[in-house]
């Protein structure tokens, strides 16, 4: 329990420092966004004092516009999908200006309200000190909630109590004789024999994996056989989960690497770019030349986390498939887009949508998952202006979209070669 408290202590310490630089990258969106605010209430108070005094002078910039018709002089504000029209200056100046206005100014207070909140959760995640707590935070805190009387606080208090001791991990050893000093299992018998705190041997029969039982006798019989345990043995680790009328008994071995893993780039890699709705790779020789481009294309929109899931881990299988088709290694963008996400609160909607879909980290380690199964090496590089100098250089030449030049580039970057955007094309 004092080893599991400690990594969740590290894992929660390490989370932190992510959630701080979640806020200040949110922070500055918001200051960001108050800024064009401010702007635009300027910006139409000063058409409003111009109103006032009798010289109209409206912001072309912001889309106001005074046009002429045959019944008259017209106010219209133009936008993206609509036009908002005033037949006269008064009803402009009243009816429109007035209550954009009204509409800035709260939003403006809205927005220092907000500012306000994020920097008070920055100065709490930099006072608090990460804790440890067996049994979830969320169930802790029903008892402030669901406990009405004793009787209900002392049941909340027994589900507790089980949900804190409803799992159990023991990590290995690699000088013990089976990999763990408390758990030994029988490969033969299929048993797995238990010593708890207090000394007490449990038994229990018929232990099977339906998936993965030949990597563990191999593992057993290794450490069993193995003659310098310190140097040379592997730990195994087993977790118990007690699910009331069930027990779900897992074990934790080493994944050996694939004993003939193809890192060589003599005949080309395979360079992937990875999008929220399809995979573009392209194939490319030892020469750094063109050789085909092709998308796989699929869909993540309105399915669920493990649907999903489901969807790139067969879409990882066809990529990797391919590559051992092709015997090249894989080439991908590291990119991280935990921070791009938290900017985005103020961006349109459509892009919203599609960066929550872009389930990038996910695709990356079902790549990395099916490609170290298959012995195919990933190789990861900057991904920095890949798909600018995609669309500058590659992109008309060899008539392919911008995510498959994009994805052509980061091969040839994976074969070191110098990729940059041409001088005649740079704005200086």
């Amino acid at each position: 329990a004092v080893q599991q408290a400690n990594a969740l202590r590290t894992s929660q310490k390490e989370l932190q420092v992510l959630y701080l630089k979640q806020v200040d990258v949110t922070l500055q969106s918001i200051q960001k966004k108050l800024k064009n605010e401010r702007s635009k209430l300027t910006t139409l108070r000063k058409m409003k004092q111009s109103i006032m005094a009798g010289k109209p002078k409206l912001h072309k910039r912001m889309g106001y516009r005074v046009h002429q018709t045959t019944s008259g002089t017209v106010y219209a504000h133009h936008r993206k999908n609509e036009t908002h029209i005033c037949s006269s200056l008064y009803l402009f100046e009243h009816r429109h200006l007035d209550k954009e206005i009204k509409r800035l100014k709260a939003r403006i207070g809205q927005l220092r309200h907000r500012l306000f909140r994020q920097e008070q959760k920055k100065e709490k995640l930099r006072r608090d000190i990460p804790s440890a707590l067996f049994g979830s935070r969320s169930f802790f805190r029903k008892q402030y909630t669901m406990c009405k009387d004793q009787k209900s606080h002392a049941a909340w208090r027994h589900a507790f109590r089980y949900k804190r001791n409803a799992k159990m991990t023991i990590s290995g050893r690699k000088d013990a004789k089976y990999g763990n000093f408390v758990f030994q299992y029988d490969a033969q018998s299929k048993t797995l024999h238990m010593r708890s705190i207090n000394g007490q041997a449990l038994v229990l029969p018929y232990v099977y994996f339906p998936y993965g039982q030949d990597r563990v006798q191999e593992s057993i019989a290794a450490q069993f056989f193995c003659q310098n345990k310190k140097k040379y043995g592997q730990s195994m680790g087993w977790s118990i989960e007690n699910h009331g009328t069930y027990y779900i008994i897992k074990c934790i071995v080493e994944e050996p690497e694939h004993p003939h893993l193809n890192y060589s780039k003599a005949d080309g890699v395979i360079g992937v770019d990875v999008n929220y709705n399809h995979i573009a790779f392209s194939h490319v020789n030892g020469q750094g030349q063109l050789l085909s481009s092709s998308c796989l294309y699929f869909s993540l929109e309105g399915k669920r986390s493990g649907q999903i899931t489901k969807i790139l881990e067969a879409e990882a299988i066809r990529l990797v498939e391919i590559a051992v088709q092709r015997n090249k290694p894989i080439v991908l963008e590291a990119l991280d887009t935990t921070l791009s996400k938290s900017a985005g609160r103020y961006r349109n909607r459509k892009q919203n949508r599609r960066m929550s879909m872009f389930a990038h980290k996910k695709m990356q380690d079902s790549i990395h998952s099916r490609a170290a199964k298959m012995g195919v090496a990933v190789f990861e590089v900057n991904p920095a202006f890949t798909s600018q100098i995609g669309k500058m250089k590659y992109m008309k030449q060899t008539h392919i979209s911008i995510h498959q030049a994009a994805s052509y580039v980061i091969g040839r970057r994976g074969m070191n070669l110098k990729e940059q955007v041409p001088k005649v094309l740079r704005a200086y």
